[in-house]
């Protein structure tokens, strides 16, 4: 029997041995690898917090104490600790959401697969149960790439103005999906070095208590820093360092690939599904954005922490004064692209459907408004399969209904390779095209001007 056969909620985990936890710990690691094996799933992101949670549930008494997860993409271990063990079993692996979900538990608080919004969430249950007269821990888990959006400052700086328990624990695993980007980082790099020392520190700045932690994956060094600020009488963050990947040597060598990662073999890490080298939408808009380079046009790429998604790191290297990630930062993306392109540069903004939204404000006070003629990439635009979180068939309605923007959803290459070269011409005003979900179409087409309505009927 394993240690992980004797957990079946916290109150079990907190009766093992120190070995135990250590064991507890291989465990867990084995349990969700094989499920994100079968299945696909967030990796890295899980194997990093692993020594955390169980240090967490050995420490905390959820769910009096409340465990608010940022984007909660990295709660397996928590899952398999409060009672869902089922979920990583042969034929029960869509039993359970890839996130958190308080109609699978009592444990979870918050339906969340979005970024940023832990230490606001986590804000909110601490003020109402200080208004109720009530008692217990509320902390909040965020990454150190989930800084980068504005919720989260937003949050941290109100934050600085409560005067009760918030524990707002940084997991510092040095990467968003990808590498993070931004001034924030290489702040977080000198605490890092400093042993949370540095003269400057933006969590004191904001008026918060502040601890620094640089064994974030050893079991006591985590019990002994949190029995040290449980039921603590203010707002103070943990600054964890953490390893992402850790467990799984292809994770370790590559964290962006095994952020998400397709089913593969465990033994081997390969892929299980048959990549594709076939042109797609995505390789037709590198090749025009190339060929544009060449002719000497003021491109600007943007994107928001996705480029992945878009293959942009091929266009990255390449020209790398003519790409900008922004971090998890959406609205940045769209404000700043925006005003690039009435500045004069070629702005090309990618984003994710389901992400695009948070920036709503951006499309329409900023885009639309000024009539700033970026060109916004759309992709994720349909009903799918995954987290209701995730859903990105919103795209159509809300922004359709913005005034001064022309969305345009391409039936054919050949419909996007003319929509591309038009788009570099008009500067009446942003243009949003919705990338299709379907395999490559090719074929021919007659529409080279998009500035209004027009439709080619083909049968």
């Amino acid at each position: 029997m394993s240690v992980l056969d004797k957990v079946n909620s916290p109150a079990d985990l907190k009766k093992l041995t120190d070995e135990e936890l250590k064991d507890l710990a291989g465990d867990i690691r084995q349990a969700l690898l094989y499920k994100v094996s079968q299945v696909g799933g967030h990796v890295g992101p899980n194997l990093g917090v692993t020594e955390m949670t169980i240090a967490l549930h050995k420490v905390f008494n959820s769910p009096i104490d409340k465990f608010i997860w940022d984007v909660s993409h990295q709660t397996y271990p928590h899952k398999l600790i409060t009672g869902r063990k089922q979920g990583f079993e042969d034929g029960h692996f869509h039993d359970i959401t890839p996130y958190t979900n308080p109609h699978e538990s009592e444990h979870d608080f918050f339906t969340v697969g979005h970024t940023s919004t832990s230490v606001a969430n986590a804000l909110g249950f601490a003020k109402a149960r200080d208004l109720q007269g009530l008692s217990g821990n509320v902390i909040a888990i965020i990454g150190d790439g989930s800084l980068s959006g504005g919720l989260a400052l937003e949050a941290l700086n109100n934050a600085g103005q409560f005067s009760s328990n918030l524990i707002i624990i940084l997991n510092d695993n040095q990467m968003s999906i990808a590498e993070n980007h931004g001034g924030l980082y290489q702040h977080l790099e000198a605490l890092r070095e400093s042993s949370g020392h540095a003269q400057n520190n933006i969590f004191k700045a904001f008026g918060l208590d502040y601890r620094y932690l640089e064994e974030g994956n050893d079991i006591q060094a985590l019990i002994h820093l949190f029995e040290e600020v449980k039921d603590i009488n203010h707002p103070i963050v943990l600054h964890i360092r953490t390893i992402k990947g850790l467990g799984y040597e292809p994770a370790l060598l590559n964290k962006e690939a095994w952020h998400w990662h397709v089913p593969f073999d465990l033994v081997t890490g390969k892929s299980t599904t048959q990549a594709s080298n076939k042109e797609t939408y995505n390789t037709i808009i590198l090749d025009f954005l190339d060929r544009k380079m060449q002719e000497n046009e003021p491109v600007l790429a943007i994107n928001a922490a996705v480029p992945g998604l878009f293959n942009l790191k091929y266009f990255a290297s390449k020209y790398p004064e003519n790409y900008w990630d922004a971090g998890i930062a959406e609205q940045f993306t769209i404000t700043f692209g925006g005003a690039a392109a009435l500045a004069g540069a070629k702005s090309f903004i990618f984003h994710n459907s389901t992400f695009a939204q948070r920036a709503f404000d951006q499309f329409v006070h900023d885009l639309a408004i000024n009539k700033e003629p970026a060109v916004v990439f759309i992709k994720g635009d349909s009903i799918n399969s995954g987290d209701q979180t995730h859903q990105g068939d919103f795209a159509k309605g809300w922004l359709t209904n913005i005034p001064n923007l022309i969305f345009l959803a391409p039936s054919s290459k050949e419909e996007l390779k003319n929509m591309l070269e038009w788009s570099m011409t008009q500067k009446e005003g942003p243009i949003i095209i919705d990338l299709p979900e379907h395999g490559l179409i090719s074929r021919p087409s007659v529409l080279t001007d998009f500035s209004k309505a027009n439709y080619q009927l083909i049968s």
